[in-house]
């Protein structure tokens, strides 16, 4: 009952901009029906405690509440401009669910982020994002389809500061055919887009008429099963990306990717991949890139008491500035989580990311060879109050070093944070 009622003060506590229909209804069935394992991103496989479920329906639902303390630079502004600070908080219920029709699984995941400012008001927002995914496995073929769509205010990654009005639409198919015992041969497709509003402005940069765009992606691929846990694969993909108001950064690209995928009940769990691209704008003022990209995001949990996690891109990402259409991202993001004692633990974060600009043919061109760097740090401690309740503290630092000043910033942020159902 008194987790019950605190859900409610807790709702009460939101903007009436915030709320709607969706909102209220994720908040309560995580109040009421929480689960010990709650699926942030879409998952094909159901976590083994599932503990909702209707004959072949599994869901599991989660609420949590997450920086609710002290942001000291809202606005991601330089030292020397007397940063803005504000009481800041965010909650975010998720269902997810996994079913069985036969042979083929549906799956399904809703989540809602809710961020709160009590003085600045521009800097709330509510973030909602859908996804859905439908595979069938045949005797020698399988096939599999999947949906996305979130509509966001939020920061688009590492470069823009502003949180960005944004709608985000992504679908994806592959069919394989089984030509041996324990090896694949397919095609696949996915096709994203996003769609900035037309009045969201950053820098005097208008971000609806330079980052709206469509990305399509062709691929073959080969898999090979190693274990009934564990499979690689070597993927060979073409990528156009077409923006709709700006053509200087239209591109196609060729990837050679190989990945290994490991399911949630492996030792290690998660993905990796590494290969090549070679990335050819279309525009001649915009000079390429060949070479590595890779992305992994692995979890170990060692003894049952400590998990170490990992998330590291390499990738080409698209920038606002015109003089500077593109930079390479290469980021690690690593964290330890271990028990101490009875119902405590402790947290630890620590996360590098490096954005090199490429800069377009000028006749004077500036900042060339521009690197901005991002490190962050944090810590934290938690107490477990049964198996589906936890209470935490938490401290975040983070930097970005720039040659530019405007683009350099510092910020701490500190405040406590309660999950219910994970």
């Amino acid at each position: 009952m008194k987790s019950t009622l605190s859900i409610r003060r807790a709702i009460r506590a939101i903007p009436a901009a915030a709320r709607n229909p969706t909102v209220a209804l994720l908040v309560l069935t995580s109040g009421l029906l929480a689960a010990p394992a709650a699926a942030q991103t879409l998952e094909p496989e159901p976590p083994a405690n599932t503990r909702i479920r209707i004959g072949p329906l599994q869901v599991n639902p989660t609420l949590s509440l997450t920086n609710i303390g002290v942001d000291q630079n809202v606005f991601n502004e330089p030292p020397e401009d007397e940063p803005k600070e504000d009481f800041t908080a965010t909650i975010q219920p998720t269902i997810a669910l996994w079913l069985n029709v036969g042979r083929a699984r549906v799956t399904a995941s809703l989540k809602e982020e809710i961020i709160w400012y009590q003085k600045y008001s521009s800097e709330r927002s509510a973030n909602t994002t859908y996804a859905a995914a439908w595979r069938l496995p045949l005797n020698r073929l399988v096939l599999q389809a999947g949906w996305k769509y979130a509509k966001l205010k939020d920061r688009p990654g590492f470069e823009i500061d502003k949180r960005s009005e944004r709608s985000q639409v992504g679908y994806n198919g592959s069919v394989e055919v089984r030509a041996l015992a324990k090896t694949l041969f397919g095609v696949t497709g996915t096709r994203q887009s996003i769609d900035f509003a037309e009045d969201v402005v950053f820098r005097d940069v208008n971000l609806h008429d330079q980052l709206n765009s469509v990305s399509t992606t062709l691929g073959l691929t080969v898999r090979h099963e190693l274990t009934p846990l564990t499979s690689v694969s070597v993927n060979v993909a073409r990528v156009q990306d077409r923006f709709d108001f700006s053509p200087l950064r239209d591109s196609d690209s060729t990837e050679v990717i190989g990945a290994i995928a490991l399911n949630s009940f492996a030792i290690i769990k998660g993905t990796a991949s590494l290969g090549y691209r070679d990335f050819k704008p279309a525009s001649s003022v915009v000079r390429g890139y060949q070479g590595t990209v890779g992305a992994a995001d692995l979890s170990y949990t060692l003894l049952g008491a400590t998990r170490f996690a990992v998330a590291a891109k390499r990738d080409v990402q698209y920038s606002y500035d015109n003089d500077q259409p593109y930079y390479l991202e290469t980021g690690v993001d690593f964290s330890v989580a271990q028990q101490i004692f009875g119902p405590f633990d402790v947290v630890g974060r620590f996360g590098n990311h490096d954005l090199a600009y490429r800069t377009r043919v000028l006749p004077t061109p500036t900042n060339v060879g521009q690197v901005d760097n991002v490190k962050s740090y944090g810590a934290g401690v938690g107490l477990h109050l049964g198996k589906e309740l936890r209470l935490g503290f938490n401290v975040d630092r983070i930097r970005r070093d720039s040659d530019v000043r405007i683009r350099r910033y510092e910020n701490l942020k500190f405040g406590s944070s309660i999950t219910y159902g994970f």
